[in-house]
């Protein structure tokens, strides 16, 4: 059995919500290239092109919304909510190949004796971008709050607030070090900033890959999920006098699917007590907000059950 429950209703919010992401990461991002490239900064074009390359993946979360929320069609039966799980992945796969690729040049930098940072404007560009990527994530964050596609929009914004105070923080230090005449520790600074960008986000993509490939091997929901489904068992058993089910449940982006067999005994239930049970677990579970297909069974059978 299948119900919309709030899926449906928070769609237009999860687009409206990417869409002001992009927008938000457009001004951002060519703002960054521009004055990095005005400053010779690596670590500001580095920066700007993180954040450009946000925009690209924030359309493909866009898209993969809009199929997503599409509804089954004759050859998609089940619709396309794996393409939720999917987007992300790509997500993760895409930001974790940029950190590498920005790593392994901020590296050879540092092996070639560094380069020239104008630390004053990046302590500038640092605070400035510090300010906007908070206020941007906290805006976000208000909106389809249920969406797993928002909250990895949001998870990236806040991100990038923290590591624009580590460049505002490493520049400032690199500010000092020129006062006490370390000039040649300070050429250093730019590429090292940019690894330390490298390993501060990096845990941001490794997050992404993992929760998107646990919801593609049909692994078990969240803890929350799982807790809300064990209360909800808890209620109907006490409420029908039922034995212990069997119960399996996997979350496939905002589409939850769950099974409760019960195995009782012959000639105590009959189809209109069944769908009593029915009608109890699935009304606590469309609570969670999800789109929920759910089969609640009584059978006599245990092979059934299992």
């Amino acid at each position: 059995m299948s119900t919309s429950g709030g899926a449906a209703a928070g769609a237009a919010d999860e687009r409206r919500t990417l869409v002001r992401s992009i927008a938000a990461a457009a001004v951002l991002g060519t703002a960054a290239v521009v004055w990095g490239v005005a400053a010779q900064s690596r670590v500001l074009i580095f920066d700007g092109v993180f954040v450009l390359l946000g925009i690209v993946l924030s359309a493909l979360s866009l898209v993969a919304s809009r199929e997503a929320s599409s509804g089954p069609t004759a050859r998609f039966p089940f619709g396309k909510r794996a393409v939720t799980p999917l987007a992300i992945a790509v997500q993760g796969a895409a930001l974790l190949g940029t950190l590498l690729f920005a790593a392994a040049d901020a590296v050879a930098i540092i092996v070639g004796g560094g380069s020239d940072v104008a630390a004053g404007t990046v302590v500038a560009y640092g605070l400035l971008t510090m300010t906007c990527s908070f206020a941007v994530g906290r805006w976000l964050g208000r909106g389809a709050t249920g969406s797993d596609l928002v909250a990895a929009e949001v998870a990236q914004w806040r991100a990038g607030t923290v590591l624009s105070l580590v460049y505002a923080v490493g520049a400032a230090l690199a500010l000092l070090l020129s006062r006490w005449a370390l000039d040649a520790v300070v050429r250093y600074v730019d590429p090292g900033l940019v690894l330390l960008a490298c390993l501060v986000l990096a845990p941001i993509p490794l997050r992404l890959l993992r929760d998107a490939g646990l919801e593609l091997l049909e692994a078990a929901p969240p803890e929350p999920v799982r807790a809300a489904l064990a209360d909800a068992v808890a209620r109907a058993r006490a409420e029908f006098a039922l034995p212990e089910p069997f119960v399996r449940a996997t979350k496939l982006g905002e589409r939850l699917y769950v099974e409760i067999d019960f195995v009782v005994a012959e000639g105590t239930w009959d189809v209109e007590g069944e769908d009593r049970v029915r009608r109890s677990l699935i009304g606590a579970l469309e609570e969670l907000g999800y789109e929920l297909w759910a089969n609640v069974e009584l059978t006599t059978d245990p092979a059934l059950a299992r």
